[in-house]
């Protein structure tokens, strides 16, 4: 059976699920006799919850995987929680959806022979003015790589990262406000390898062919520290529809914290969601990264562009940036369509940024309000990059 047809029998399998599913009171909202998904969420004290993962980004050629949700709670903690959770006029629901820790263990396998495997933990500590979120893994990938910013091969190179990775944060909530700040760092020991070594020869513009051919053919380590400031003004953290999410991560990449290069790294990210009236509103992202290093990085280093439409790792570059607009109308309480579109930008010169091409995609989509009490949605996305169209399962919002 082709993986094709694996997604397919798998989401025709959901599908029907939830037609009989959506037959029981349990799935059946009483204010509209709709399927929704509160009730259940609500009255079941789960310790475990197996979740499927469906890959549709091409760069990958889809996929799929299983992750594992274990709930770390006592009985105090969960009948309090739970009882939040059944409160209907509450409308800080949703954020008892979820306890205050959470440990994470997940598997994927794609179409192009790729998997990772890993694990993580989230804690929430101190009623919530102390938040920890971590977790490592391995993984085989293989992806095409298709240059640095401005250097562009003569025809896509498959490259294989086999990978042990280890990230975590943790913040601290700064007096009586949305603003949260602490330390982070992130590892990754990779060996980097072209599937096809004589593929190297003549990829390369003639003065770029040693140097990326070392580049790529290597055994590599990249451990960096700093700090992540985060504001956090949303009134959702699933579907969000008003509020505001802005964080900067800083990180020093350095040999004496057991880093192969030296470089520091910027990252910027702006979410805004505003409501316009009460059937229309707007949500706008705008991201910047910015790797400043002497020498080129290795590809899984390097920042790139994210953003739907976009494969991963397609347009890469030191410095990275882009933005996106989204108009959503609710057509009624269920059910709501989406139109957006995106431009980004990546060139390893940031002095020759406003002259680098601008890549552009574009899109429409739906959702479904899954779960009411929780303002929860899931939906799907199509969208259309520089080269092909790209489908994507949302849940939740897209960023």
């Amino acid at each position: 059976m082709t993986l094709l047809r694996i997604i397919s029998v798998t989401i025709l399998t959901l599908l029907y699920s939830a037609s009989i599913l959506a037959a029981s009171d349990l799935f059946t909202d009483k204010l509209d006799g709709n399927f929704d998904a509160s009730r259940y969420l609500s009255e079941n004290a789960y310790g475990f919850l197996p979740v499927p993962i469906i890959i549709t980004d091409p760069a990958v050629e889809g996929g799929l995987g299983m992750m594992g949700l274990f709930f770390h709670e006592t009985e105090e903690e969960k009948s309090a929680r739970l009882a939040a959770m059944q409160d209907e006029n509450n409308d800080q629901a949703a954020h008892s959806l979820m306890p205050p820790s959470v440990s994470v263990a997940f598997g994927a396998y794609t179409g192009n022979d790729s998997y990772f495997v890993g694990g993580g933990h989230m804690g929430f500590f101190n009623q919530g003015s102390i938040r920890y979120m971590g977790g490592g893994g391995y993984g085989d990938v293989n992806i095409d790589f298709y240059g640095f910013g401005d250097i562009s091969l003569n025809k896509p190179l498959g490259i294989k990262t086999k990978a042990t990775a280890i990230m975590q944060t943790l913040k601290f909530k700064l007096a009586d406000s949305n603003f949260y700040l602490g330390p982070t760092h992130r590892y990754i020991d990779a060996q980097i390898s072209p599937t096809n070594i004589n593929d190297l020869i003549g990829s390369f513009p003639p003065e770029w062919q040693e140097a990326l051919t070392n580049l790529l053919t290597r055994n590599i380590t990249t451990s960096g520290a700093g700090f992540s400031l985060e504001y956090d003004s949303r009134d959702n953290i699933f579907s969000p529809t008003n509020g505001l999410k802005y964080q900067l991560n800083y990180l020093w990449f350095d040999e004496t914290i057991g880093s192969d290069v030296d470089y520091h790294l910027t990252e910027l990210s702006a979410l805004h969601y505003f409501e316009l009236s009460k059937n229309w509103r707007t949500a706008f992202r705008v991201e910047a990264n910015y790797a400043n290093s002497d020498s080129l990085l290795p590809p899984y280093a390097t920042p790139s562009i994210s953003m739907r439409g976009i494969p991963a790792a397609r347009y890469q570059g030191q410095s990275v940036a882009m933005s996106e607009l989204e108009l959503i109308y609710k057509i009624n309480l269920r059910w709501e369509v989406n139109a957006f579109a995106g431009v980004g930008k990546a060139t390893n010169e940031f002095s020759e940024f406003s002259e680098s091409p601008s890549r552009v995609s574009k899109g429409v989509g739906f959702r479904y309000l899954v779960a009411r009490r929780y303002g929860f949605n899931m939906g799907v996305d199509i969208a259309k990059g520089p080269e092909d169209a790209v489908f994507y399962i949302q849940a939740g919002s897209a960023w």
